[in-house]
């Protein structure tokens, strides 16, 4: 490659910092894609004749059936997946694989693999989100008048359902995938491709036709910022950083609601591990190493990052390390959402043990304020004092919940509570109260059910 210019073979260690092979191979079917429009642009401009053209188009065919059947040779020396295969071009059709990167530089040839991978990969990310949101709203629409305490600190705060808590999470992904696909859509709107090296080409090519031909709006309008920019990976990586933090909250509560001291739901075993010394235990660390994925997600994200700002335009080889960063972080995703939709699927919900958590630490009482409210006029600061001196002798008495106290002992603060306050009381009557748009009562949640049955369709 560089016999032209240096004399010596690169040393050992320069060898094995420069090969990318090892990972960006799997750019081949983009870097195969990429190479086929620009030929056929090529030939069109007339820079490269007919004959050569299909010469490169079925060549470039035969190296992708080679590489699915596990035949092509890749090779560290040839350093990454464009001089692997344009060598390879070369071997198999002569003289006219050579003249394939005319026009071309390996700067805006990278850049345009490897956004035309990582619009695919957000896509196929989305598509797992989508698979997660429907595995969550069939456990949804069953659930949907089961009781469970709602959390605020992580400690007791107002009854809600169980269906109304995981429809949080498929309106969590919705606005990611939003992200993820908008990212890869606003991606697609410039082609780096015939940018060359940094500053264009002398050729008379036409970079509106290979720009429509890999599914791109239009050429990048500017070279530098063409092959230099990688924003298009950040813009992804912060994406799915934010979806990867949703999984992982996803991942926390059921690390919480399987434990004994939760004891919500208890995983399938196909999702569960054991203990090495004990036998007793049902670990979920599925869900536990969704939380750690997150982070490397997170991570991913920050050196990318930490990488490009420091570096002038336009190509350096600090953004060989790119592809390394992104690829780990989809396969991560990709691996995460395969686990959670698992979980989400086989799960099973313990319904006495949340019915009862959601009665204890008096959750009802803003029940109670509310009727002081609605039906006695009281100012809701005023009512909010009147319950918490009930609350008080709630503890006082030692009884788990509100409606539990004698009706004499509410009167006690506030005579004009009457047994229509006290028998609201409960968390069935609490969530059922809770009716207003996007709230917790049964009827609210089967209705959002419903539209999101409608959207998914």
């Amino acid at each position: 490659m560089w016999g032209g210019r240096f004399a010596a073979q690169p040393a050992d260690a320069m060898q094995a910092i420069n090969a990318s092979i090892d990972v960006d191979k799997r750019l081949w079917r983009e870097d195969i894609e990429g190479s086929q429009a620009h030929a056929d642009m090529l030939a069109a401009q007339g820079i490269i004749t007919q004959e050569d053209n299909a010469a490169i188009q079925a060549g470039l065919d035969q190296i992708a059936a080679e590489i699915l059947e596990g035949s092509f040779v890749f090779s560290a020396e040839l350093e990454d997946i464009h001089l692997n295969i344009e060598a390879r071009l070369t071997e198999r059709i002569g003289e006219a694989g050579k003249r394939l990167h005319t026009g071309r530089s390996r700067n805006d040839q990278v850049a345009t693999d490897f956004k035309l991978w990582t619009m695919r990969a957000a896509r196929e990310a989305g598509d797992g989100l989508r698979a997660l949101q429907n595995a969550l709203l069939k456990q949804a629409e069953p659930h949907a008048d089961w009781v469970m305490p709602g959390f605020t600190h992580l400690q007791t705060a107002q009854p809600i359902t169980l269906g109304h808590h995981l429809l949080a999470y498929v309106s969590m992904f919705e606005r990611d995938r939003v992200r993820l696909i908008g990212g890869a859509l606003e991606a697609a709107w410039e082609c780096p491709l015939g940018a060359a090296a940094l500053a264009g080409t002398s050729y008379p090519i036409d970079r509106e036709r290979t720009a429509a031909a890999l599914g791109f709006h239009e050429p990048a309008h500017n070279s530098l910022d063409a092959v230099g920019s990688r924003d298009f990976a950040l813009a992804a990586l912060a994406n799915l950083a934010i979806a990867a933090t949703h999984l992982s909250r996803l991942a926390e509560e059921i690390v919480l609601w399987t434990s004994p001291q939760f004891g919500f739901a208890r995983l399938s075993d196909a999702w569960s591990t054991g203990s090495s010394i004990m036998p007793q235990k049902r670990n979920p660390d599925a869900a536990e190493l969704i939380r750690a994925k997150a982070a490397r997600i997170g991570a991913d994200f920050s050196a990318l990052n930490a990488i490009v700002q420091k570096l002038p335009l336009a190509y350096a080889k600090d953004l060989q390390e790119d592809k390394a960063l992104t690829f780990n972080a989809f396969d991560s995703f990709a691996l995460s959402i395969t686990a959670m939709i698992g979980m989400v699927e086989t799960i099973r919900f313990e319904r006495e043990a949340m019915r009862a958590a959601a009665a204890r630490g008096y959750s009802t009482a803003t029940d109670l304020a509310d009727w002081l409210v609605r039906e006695l006029r009281v100012p809701f600061r005023e009512a909010h004092e009147i319950t918490g001196k009930i609350v008080r002798r709630a503890e006082d008495a030692g009884v788990a919940e509100l409606g539990q106290l004698p009706l004499d002992a509410f009167q006690a603060v506030d005579p004009r509570i009457t047994e229509a306050a006290r028998a609201l009381l409960t968390v069935e009557k609490s969530v059922e109260s809770r009716d207003s748009y996007g709230g917790t009562a049964p009827q609210r949640v089967r209705e959002q059910v419903e539209r999101w049955k409608e959207m998914f369709r």
